[in-house]
C-alpha cells in the first residue's frame, strides 16, 4: 500500500477500524490517549506515535475516531495538534460524530494549511467496525474523496460521498435521526409482547420473517432476549449524538418530536447509572413505565 496512514483514537470502534487497515496491508500509525489500549494494534504491526503532531508529520493520511466536537477541535487545530505539523497536502479523514458547522470551520482552517478535512462519519457500531461492515457518509472535496476511497473502504462495506464540506456529518444526523426512532419502535414492540405474555423468542423469529424486520430489530432483538447489555453503542454517546441532532434541527427549523421523546427515554436511563449501557437497555425505560 503506497499510502501512510495515521489513526488518532483506539476505543471501542477505533481500535477494529485500524486492524481492517492493517489486515489489507496499510502502513499504520496510531496514537491516543492511553497507549496501553493500542497496544493489540502494535502487537498487530502498527507503530506508535508519541504526539499528534509526530503521527501528522509521518503519514499521508490521518484519521480521527473521537468522541465529541471538543475532541476533534483539540486534535486538529489545537496548540499541539495537526494544524501546527502537518505538511502540505495531508488529508485528513474524521470519522466522528460531530457538529457539522464545526466541520466547515475546521475544514477552512486547515485548507489554509493545504491540509484537507473530509467528514466521514460511521454507522454500524462496533459489531460494523469488527467485521468492515460498517457504513460510511463522507463530506468534502469529490476529489480527495477519490483520492482516499481505497482507504475508507478497507474499513467499511458502504463509502457513499453526499456533498461538499458538512454534508457528511449532516447526513449522519440524519442517520441517527432514523436509528433512534427504530430503536424506540423495537424496545416498544418487545415491551408489548413482554407484557401480553408472548414467547419473546418466538415472537421475534416472527417479526424478523416478515416487514419488521432489520439490522436493529434482530441486533437489538436477540441482545433483549439474551439480557445482554455490554454496549454496541453506549446511551451516553447516543445522548451525545441526539444533542447534536436537536441543536441542528433547531439552527434550520425542522421540529423532532420523535427524537425528543427517545432523548427523554435516554436521559432516564443515564439518570438510573445506565449510561455505559448499551442503547439496547431502551427497553428497560419502558419497562419503568408499567402499572
Amino acid at each position: 500500500m503506497g499510502m501512510k496512514v495515521g489513526f488518532i483514537g483506539t476505543g471501542i470502534m477505533g481500535a477494529p477500524m485500524c486492524l481492517n487497515l492493517l489486515k489489507v496491508g496499510y502502513d499504520l500509525t496510531v496514537n491516543s490517549r492511553t497507549k496501553a489500549r493500542a497496544l493489540p494494534l502494535m502487537e498487530a504491526g502498527a507503530k506508535w506515535a508519541d504526539s499528534v503532531q509526530e503521527a501528522a508529520g509521518a503519514v499521508d493520511v490521518l484519521i480521527t475516531c473521537l468522541p465529541d466536537t471538543p475532541d476533534v477541535k483539540a486534535v486538529l487545530l489545537g496548540k499541539a495538534g495537526v494544524a501546527s505539523a502537518a505538511k502540505k497536502g495531508l488529508i485528513c479523514i474524521d470519522t466522528s460524530t460531530i457538529n457539522p458547522a464545526a466541520t466547515k470551520e475546521m475544514a477552512a482552517v486547515l485548507a489554509q494549511k493545504g491540509v484537507t478535512l473530509l467528514d466521514a462519519p460511521v454507522s454500524g457500531g462496533q459489531m460494523g467496525a469488527i467485521q468492515g461492515k460498517l457504513s460510511m457518509m463522507v463530506g468534502g472535496p469529490k476529489e480527495v474523496f477519490e483520492k482516499a476511497k481505497p482507504i475508507m473502504s478497507a474499513m467499511t462495506a458502504s463509502v457513499v460521498w453526499c456533498g461538499e464540506s458538512g454534508a457528511g456529518h449532516t447526513t449522519k444526523l440524519v442517520n441517527q435521526v432514523t436509528c433512534v426512532n427504530t430503536m424506540m419502535g423495537v424496545a416498544e414492540g418487545l415491551a408489548l409482547a413482554e407484557k401480553a405474555g408472548l414467547d419473546l423468542k418466538v415472537t421475534l423469529d416472527a417479526l424478523l420473517g416478515g416487514s419488521a424486520r432489520g439490522f436493529l430489530l434482530d441486533t437489538h432483538g436477540h441482545k433483549v432476549l439474551a439480557g445482554d447489555i455490554k454496549p454496541g453503542f453506549t446511551v451516553d454517546l447516543e445522548l451525545k449524538d441526539l444533542g447534536l441532532v436537536l441543536e441542528y434541527a433547531k439552527e434550520i427549523g425542522q421540529p423532532l418530536p420523535g427524537v425528543e421523546v427517545v432523548r427523554g427515554m435516554f436521559l432516564a436511563l443515564k439518570e438510573l447509572g445506565r449510561g455505559s449501557d448499551g442503547t439496547q437497555c431502551l427497553i428497560d425505560a419502558l419497562r419503568r413505565l408499567r402499572k
